[in-house]
């Protein structure tokens, strides 16, 4: 029987990844999107004609819960969120009910309509927040510093409730930043992927950045949601820690990124320093061990890999016409 999986942020970078591996795993996919994201459907590419696109506005909860009646899914993998972290800051509350209210009516609609639903609930390593240990692993103890975190934790926990209450299959993965061609430029390995292949082309002269000491742990987008899909097939649902394990510093993305390109990047960075963000955290960094035992997962691109497989695609995407140059100040 083919299984039907349910997708809310299809639209984004990891829906379109995860879409991919499940079409590919002979899923039938269907994407919740709501009304006013109809237009990034474009996004999708030529997968928008293989996967199904159910209309519903996801804080409806009587139109989420018709959804999952009539779809019946075997899987659903909930990544709603805002896509960029520091703008949660500008609508707290619309950020709180996007993720945990979403989470909370798709879990309450599995528990109504009876189904036996896997349920994936897309976490964050934010949550983590102010840590006092690094790496972290799943026992760390959560520090939100943001709402978007506050948000996520909310969810994480509500998902927590449902299970140990109502025996659902739900779990979650703790997911470090993943990155990939499709981000958005304001996301700072896309701002430096598309501002290197901007200035390699002669069509521009500068990027301006902040914290160059700043540390991530940066996987690729395309490795993490097969953990997301690896947690769905064993037995017993858990939370884990996905990333790589390795933190790599601003500066090396930005050296990584240039040498891609042959050029010499002290020669074309200017620090600005209204780029700064206040609440920077450099030890945010995976312990992925007990995704490795479990659930036979490892990441498979490296970050140079990343870097090269960003620059070299902006760098087509610019030649071709099919995306506008990085400007010398690009906003964060």
């Amino acid at each position: 029987m083919t299984k039907t999986a349910l997708i809310t942020g299809i639209t984004g970078q990891d829906g379109y990844y995860l879409s991919h591996l499940l079409l590919n795993q002979g899923y039938r996919v269907v994407g919740l999107v709501p009304p006013h994201r109809q237009p990034n459907l474009a996004k999708l590419g030529t997968l928008a004609h293989q996967v199904e696109i159910y209309t519903v506005d996801l804080r409806d909860t009587l139109a989420l819960l018709t959804a999952v009646e009539q779809l019946r899914p075997q899987e659903i993998y909930n990544l709603a969120a805002p896509s960029f972290v520091p703008d949660s800051w500008n609508d707290p509350l619309g950020t709180l009910d996007l993720i945990t209210g979403t989470a909370t009516r798709l879990l309450e609609a599995v528990r109504q309509v009876g189904l036996s639903t896997r349920f994936y609930q897309a976490s964050s390593s934010e949550m983590f927040g102010d840590v006092d240990r690094s790496p972290q692993d799943e026992e760390t103890p959560f520090r939100p510093k943001n709402p978007y975190a506050a948000a996520k934790l909310h969810a994480h926990w509500t998902m927590v409730h449902h299970r140990q209450r109502y025996g659902l299959f739900a779990c979650s993965g703790i997911l470090y930043n993943h990155e990939s061609p499709l981000r958005a430029p304001q996301f700072v390995p896309r701002k430096i992927s598309l501002a290197a292949a901007s200035i390699k082309l002669g069509l521009t002269d500068t990027l301006e950045m902040g914290n160059l000491d700043a540390k991530r742990d940066w996987g690729f987008a395309g490795d993490h949601v097969e953990a997301m899909w690896r947690m769905l097939q064993v037995d017993e649902p858990e939370e884990y820690v996905i990333g790589t394990g390795k933190l790599h510093s601003v500066r090396e993305l930005v050296s990584a990124a240039f040498e891609c390109v042959n050029l010499d990047w002290t020669r074309h960075v200017v620090i600005n320093t209204d780029l700064l963000r206040p609440d920077e955290h450099f030890q945010l960094v995976a312990n992925p061990t007990k995704a490795k035992k479990k659930l036979g997962w490892e990441p498979q691109v490296s970050f140079e890999e990343l870097v090269q497989k960003m620059v070299q695609t902006d760098l087509e995407r610019l030649q071709s016409g099919a995306i506008a140059p990085a400007t010398s100040s690009p906003s964060v």
